[in-house]
């Protein structure tokens, strides 16, 4: 894969300035940059989802390229299909097998030698992609990574649309493998997963014979499984390639940027010694005007050679305020009883409450109804059996993982009319999300993943609401954004009920209790019991 000269622009917004690498056969590269960078973009050319201003993609049309995105899309066409339908779908063995009879029935009645031939070579290129697919072993293969990836069989015969939006992204994580490319494009593969099936996938990638570029904010993912790191700069608006995983990459990085800095002061030292000599001598006689002009020649070429530092990159800046303190007890859970179908119950005689001022993290593993739950407080869903008291000082903000409060259709600037704030407020609250100039009048459609989750967030500060509901807040954010969020909530003075798989950020947050589920069982906060819930499920069932 070669890309040589690469330029990028939406309207006055350039993303790639003659950007130039090249990967070579079997490298495993992380991607990484702030968010609005570009990362995700450039997944979109090499898909061709995007078309460049400028600049040449050199790539084999019959690779194989496979993707995962970070936000899997309901696919209108698969109403029906079921999750085993879908995953076998990665291997089209079934339609190459229907096609090669069917070009065998065309021979067999075919006599023009020419066509014949023709026919042959379609064959035997049926039969390559057949032993590529290994036809024989295809289902073992399947099999072991369904296994791997822990997705349990009575999920297999669901059909794809009624699963939770952590299993979609498992079962295409695992559709993706199975498909066996040769190029495999990641795009913040980890975000939707559990522990034990991270530890899969880390092996699994590990071992792959192919070219992986991941995008990722994980540090473990990327030391683990890449040897180059290709950094996206978002200010010189190109990239550069590191030989090494995220740590080697942050040390070589860190040694690059003293280096400069001291450089850059001894120039700054060099400069001020020559400007105080030419200031002194300028205006004397003829000797000391000479030695003078020998230095404006010397600053002269000091300033054609002068160092410029990086400039830093800005993150994102907010708080959480509260308008009004709620009741002691802002929502209480009764006897919930839930399932998208009486035979397939989520939970049974949910019992909990949540008092003024708490954090309580909800711990469970894909699939058992986390994200439902919040649905569930939210008026989305309505429970089977059982009822949510939710008072009426309660005022909820909610944070969803896919962003349903956006609406996609309109810009930054509309999600934000029905706030009541003029147009120099919104841009000024934007700015610390980092959304300035025209960014404000970008549809939230063409935003990256992490883009939206700041204007999502960016609505949820303004609300005043003193009960967050927070689903994976930290998914498609870079980690220093990670960790200012992780601070702002720690310092919210609301009540708080979260669904997160970081445990970096939970950690910071000073959780108070943890809701296990399905079981209901209601606990102090314990990490180890975050990392091991599967396990402790099993054991209090």
């Amino acid at each position: 894969m070669k890309i040589e000269n690469l330029c990028m622009s939406f309207g006055t917004q350039v993303i790639f300035n003659n950007v130039s690498f090249q990967i070579n056969n079997n490298d495993k590269v992380g991607i990484i940059g702030v968010n609005g960078a570009g990362k995700s973009t450039l997944f979109n050319i090499l898909l061709g989802n995007l078309t460049p201003d400028s600049g040449n993609i050199t790539l084999d049309t019959k690779i194989n390229l496979g993707y995962l995105p970070q936000v899997i899309m309901e696919d209108a066409s698969s109403e029906d299909e079921t999750v085993f339908d879908y995953l076998l779908e990665g291997r089209p063995i079934k339609k190459l097998k229907e096609e090669l009879t069917n070009f065998y029935d065309i021979i067999a009645n075919t006599h023009n030698e020419h066509e014949l031939k023709k026919y042959y070579k379609k064959i035997n290129r049926i039969n390559e992609l057949l032993e590529y697919y290994d036809e024989y072993n295809a289902e073992s293969i399947l099999l072991k990574i369904i296994s791997g990836m822990q997705i349990d069989d009575s999920l297999l015969d669901l059909k794809l649309k009624n699963i939770s939006g952590g299993q979609k992204s498992k079962v295409a994580f695992a559709k993706l493998l199975y498909s066996n490319p040769e190029i495999m494009l990641l795009d913040e593969p980890t975000n939707h997963l559990d522990l034990d099936t991270k530890d899969y996938i880390i092996n699994y990638l590990k071992n792959y014979h192919g070219i992986i570029l991941v995008i990722s904010h994980d540090v473990e993912l990327l030391n683990a499984v890449t040897k180059k790191t290709l950094y996206v700069d978002k200010i010189k608006h190109n990239v550069e390639i590191y030989n090494g995983n995220y740590e080697k990459y942050m040390k070589i990085k860190s040694e690059r940027d003293l280096a400069k800095q001291r450089l850059y002061e001894k120039q700054q030292r060099e400069e001020e010694k020559l400007k105080g000599i030419i200031a002194k001598y300028i205006r004397g006689n003829e000797k000391k005007a000479n030695i003078a002009k020998d230095r404006i020649k010397k600053l002269e070429k000091l300033e054609t050679q002068k160092i410029e530092l990086e400039k830093k990159n800005k993150y994102t800046k907010f708080n959480m305020k509260i308008n009004r303190p709620s009741y002691s007890i802002p929502i209480k859970c009764n006897n919930l009883t839930f399932g998208y179908n009486e035979e397939n119950l989520l939970y049974e005689d949910l019992n909990f409450d949540l008092t003024r001022g708490e954090k309580l993290l909800v711990v469970g593993e894909n699939g058992i109804g986390k994200t439902t739950l919040l649905r569930l407080i939210m008026g989305y869903l309505t429970p089977i059996e059982g009822s949510i008291e939710i008072t009426d000082k309660t005022d909820i903000a909610y944070y969803a993982q896919e962003h349903e409060i956006l609406d996609n259709s309109k810009t930054i600037l509309e999600n934000f009319a029905n706030f009541g704030l003029a147009d120099y407020e919104i841009r000024r609250m934007l700015g610390s999300f980092l959304f300035s100039g025209d960014d404000i009048f970008k549809k939230v459609e063409v935003l990256s993943p992490g883009e939206r989750s700041r204007v999502a967030l960016a609505k949820i500060s303004l609300t005043g609401a003193n009960t967050l509901l927070l689903d994976e807040p930290t998914n498609h954010l870079d980690p220093m954004t990670q960790l200012i969020i992780s601070d702002t909530f720690k310092n919210y003075e609301g009540t708080m009920l979260v669904v997160s798989h970081n445990l970096d950020f939970v950690d910071n947050l000073n959780i108070n209790r943890m809701l296990l589920l399905p079981s209901g069982r209601i606990t102090y906060y314990d990490r180890d019991i975050v990392m091991h819930y599967e396990m402790l499920e099993e054991e209090n069932k």
